[in-house]
């Protein structure tokens, strides 16, 4: 259960009105955070993501936002097969994905695709906004990595100083994802005016559905995201006040051997910059399930590891050795009838010993590491910020 989204949902709505009525069209979200007693708590369903069949298909849906259904990479997922597809218009070449709906419409998930270009990706009609927008949210300064670079906004300064407000003010251009994404979350809310909407996607889908989900009070799952922290402060997006990051409602999902939300994808050597990507941000919002892919698998660092389809099989589908610090399922104290997974068909059955294991003896929902709050991270520490300098 998520407390505080329901109240912080129904803040923003009613600002994003009344700066509609000011002809101002640029990001929806209020650009201050209200005062304390604005905030009522309140408790909606939220993915249980110490469980990892959920985690499972929340990643399996991220990775359909960027395929057609029924085609190769698609993912069936029993009880969430009714989707309404957005940006896959045949000269749509912006924000893409679908939206999923159960059979009653009480929960309806927004997967929202990544980037699509080059060795991020398969290229196509989106890769040229999708790089655009890669780059304005997730460098420290408008993609200026050095003097060959050209920059995706006029807000470099000379050395390491970059203007704040142009910065904050290129965020909220019309055509930014990010701008888009409350557009098509509000969209969605009139569709399902009375259903738990969630988000999810992989990369740079990933970081909109969290910084859409902490602009909204939605629950959002990111698999393999760039740090969210950077563009989420420069969109001033609002919180509530002392709130543990196991609340918020946003959850990364990543591991140590993918070089893009680790931000560690820079540098000249780098495959990022060799594709014309600055993702140089490393802090994520919420809280973080960290597989350490590198010291259990052995794996090297390699940008190829970024790939969804790749988290999916060789990461996310066998129980991760969690030790002590695990979700361990049966000491949760969960009512399987208010699970989320009950609707989804995964109720667990048997006797309590016994829920977490399938008919092959082998853990079913267990082997997820213990989600944890980014801390003690800092991006762009060479970076001076202002809107003047000496």
């Amino acid at each position: 259960m998520l407390a505080w989204a329901r109240a912080a949902k129904a803040q923003r709505l009613r600002l994003a009105g009344d700066a509609q009525a000011a002809n101002y069209t640029g990001w929806a979200a209020p650009s201050f955070a209200p005062d304390d007693d604005t905030w009522e708590d309140v408790e909606i369903d939220a993915p249980d993501v110490t469980d990892r069949q959920t985690i499972l298909a929340l990643a399996k849906l991220a990775a359909n936002a960027y395929s057609v259904p029924q085609s190769d990479g698609w993912y069936e997922l029993p009880g969430f097969n009714a989707t309404t597809p957005f940006g896959w218009a045949p000269d749509d070449d912006g924000l893409r994905g679908h939206i999923f709906a159960d059979d009653t419409n009480s929960t309806v998930i927004i997967a929202i695709k990544g980037t699509s270009a080059g060795v991020l990706g398969s290229g196509g009609p989106t890769s040229k906004n999708d790089k655009f927008n890669d780059n304005l949210m997730f460098s420290c300064c408008c993609a200026r990595v050095d003097f060959s670079w050209s920059t995706v906004c006029d807000c470099h300064a000379g050395g390491y100083k970059c203007k704040q407000s142009c910065l904050e003010d290129a965020l909220i251009e019309e055509s930014v994802y990010a701008t888009v994404g409350t557009n098509l979350y509000n969209n969605v809310t009139y569709m399902y005016p009375n259903a738990n909407i969630w988000l999810t996607g992989h990369s740079l889908g990933g970081g909109l559905a969290a910084l859409i989900g902490n602009a909204f009070g939605a629950p959002a799952v990111g698999f393999e995201a760039p740090g969210d922290r950077l563009p989420s402060r420069r969109l001033h997006l609002p919180g509530p006040p002392a709130i543990s990051p196991e609340l918020s409602g946003i959850t990364h999902v990543y591991h140590t051997a993918d070089p893009i939300p680790m931000g560690a994808c820079t540098g000249t050597y780098s495959g990022c910059y060799a594709a014309g990507f600055a993702l140089e941000s490393k802090c994520h919002v919420g809280q973080t399930i960290l597989y350490d892919t590198v010291t259990v698998k052995g794996w090297s660092v390699d940008i190829r590891t970024h790939r969804i389809s790749e988290v999916i099989s060789k990461v996310l589908s066998d129980p991760w050795p969690v030790g002590d610090e695990g979700a361990d399922q049966d000491e949760e104290d969960d009512d399987d009838d208010d699970s989320w997974l009950a609707w989804w068909g995964w109720g667990r059955k048997g006797k309590k010993g016994d829920k977490d294991k399938d008919k092959d003896g082998k853990d079913k929902h267990s082997g997820v590491p213990k989600a944890k709050p980014d801390v003690d991270c800092v991006d762009c520490y060479k970076w001076e910020f202002a809107d003047t300098f000496d």
